[in-house]
């Protein structure tokens, strides 16, 4: 595998975690582009926010720990 298959991979498994916690803690289905006020703006309280980022965290803390790999962004 690629370091760009490998990317890929690791962005579609970081969307769908945090998709998952859009619909579950924000009680937003989806975090598609729908071109829509009314679908793509949400109204959500603080709270129910702190609750996302804290699951979101939390869910990077558990991930599997990558290989010590220095990639140059430059």
């Amino acid at each position: 595998m690629t370091n760009a298959q490998a990317r890929n991979d690791d962005a579609a498994t970081i969307d769908a975690r945090l998709t998952q916690i859009a619909r579950q803690v924000l009680n937003v289905p989806t975090l598609a582009y729908r071109n829509s006020d009314s679908l793509d703006f949400h109204e959500v309280s603080v709270g129910q926010i702190k609750l996302a980022l804290r699951a979101a965290y939390e869910a990077g803390r558990q991930a599997p720990a990558k290989s010590a790999t220095c990639i140059s962004h430059g």
